[in-house]
């Protein structure tokens, strides 16, 4: 995860500097699991596998679920075409046999295709019904984010500043924006969203970039973090949120940074409050869901910012983006633990240890359930029991 990177790289930091001083402590500890009486325990309904999954590496690889299936990959290149319903095997395709496919950015079903990126810089089309390999192209640096698509393009964001949008059909290169990279990043880009003829998308240098989709042409940068300190790690800004659109209103979260509202058409902040994250955010429409760098939980209410409620409970435990199923708030850690919680108070509803390899992300909502993969591979559908 971006956050485990980070979190190593300045650990790394830390203990070099404390080298011999046994009466320092550890800066970062992970809070100990809570203790939680779950008002309810998910029945399984099918269990499969994809592969090795991504193990210990950065690749986030959420499960897509478009056109009656449900799309899966492992970062050594297998990607599995599964039935929703019981699990089984509609089709099967190893993109790499030697395992150097290094998936890490995907999976997008769309245009009757499915497509992954990866740490090779490749972005990879397949059939939708029968797993064929369609094209490959190669664009400027890792894709770490979802692809998305839009006027027939499929555009990805990539750990060189590159927005690059290529034709769906051929993957022919249509336009790349460039922006600035800051020499000390974070691990991981922002997936952009797209709406009405508009593509946003977080900067490696703390900002909010728009531009039309249809020419590629950038339309207005907004800062939402400013560099501070005396370090490069204190300076260091990121934006790899993926924005959230209600209405005519953005809004995004930065490292070191802020969470903005801003207006759509004029790129003008609403408002702004003291966070800092690197992760995704989700939303019921009334509030946005954050995970701090902390590892903090927080309910902020769209229209004015006011924080509504704050989970610390769950410090450090490299947790995944937040996710609303069946009407709860739901995250996983980096010990298996899915942790759901009230979206009104913040407080624990229910707890499930499911595998000791933990989560990169977090459960995908689909037909009657929802789906888990773990970083070892195992997939599987559960229910929340009536």
């Amino acid at each position: 995860m971006k956050k485990l990177f980070s979190r190593i790289l300045i650990g790394s930091v830390i203990a070099a500097g404390l080298a011999g001083c046994s009466s320092e402590e550890d800066t970062v500890i992970m809070a100990p699991v809570p203790q939680v009486q779950s008002e309810f325990t998910p029945k399984s309904v099918w269990s499969s596998s994809i592969g090795k999954g991504v193990g210990q590496y950065f690749s986030k690889l959420t499960p897509e679920f478009e056109y009656g299936k449900l799309f899966v990959a492992a970062r050594d290149g297998e990607v599995k075409a599964l039935d929703p319903e019981n699990g089984k095997l509609i089709w099967k395709t190893d993109l790499e046999g030697d395992g150097s496919a290094r998936l890490s950015g995907g999976v997008t079903a769309s245009y009757g295709k499915v497509f992954i990126g990866s740490e090779n810089g490749e972005l990879i089309t397949l059939d939708q019904e029968t797993g064929e390999e369609l094209w490959r192209a190669t664009v400027v640096g890792e894709i770490l984010a979802r692809p998305v698509t839009d006027n027939n393009y499929v555009i990805v964001n990539t750990s060189r500043g590159m927005l690059t949008a290529l034709d769906a059909e051929t993957g022919s290169e249509v336009w790349t924006i460039s922006t600035e990279v800051p020499n000390l990043t974070l691990r991981g880009d922002s997936t952009p969203n797209t709406v009405s003829g508009g593509i946003f998308w977080g900067t490696a240098n703390g900002r909010l970039a728009a531009a039309l989709v249809a020419r590629g042409q950038l339309i207005w940068q907004q800062p939402v973090g400013t560099p501070r300190g005396a370090t490069e790690i204190d300076r260091l800004v990121d934006s790899d949120t993926s924005p959230i659109i209600l209405g005519s209103t953005l809004y995004t979260v930065g490292y070191n940074g802020h969470l903005v509202s801003i207006d759509l058409r004029s790129g003008a902040p609403i408002w702004k409050r003291n966070y800092s994250s690197s992760s995704d955010m989700a939303t019921d429409g009334s509030k946005i869901y954050l995970l701090t760098d902390k590892d903090h939980l927080v309910a902020v209410d769209s229209r004015s910012g006011t924080e509504l409620w704050e989970n610390a409970l769950l410090e450090n435990r490299l947790l995944t983006a937040p996710k609303i199923i069946d009407g709860y708030l739901v995250v996983g850690d980096a010990e298996g633990y899915l942790h759901w919680l009230d979206r009104e108070s913040g407080e624990f509803i229910s707890q499930q240890l499911v595998n000791e390899s933990g989560f990169a992300v977090g459960p995908v909502d689909i037909e009657d359930g929802y789906v888990i993969v773990t970083r070892n591979g195992d997939v599987k559908k559960l229910r929340i029991a009536e």
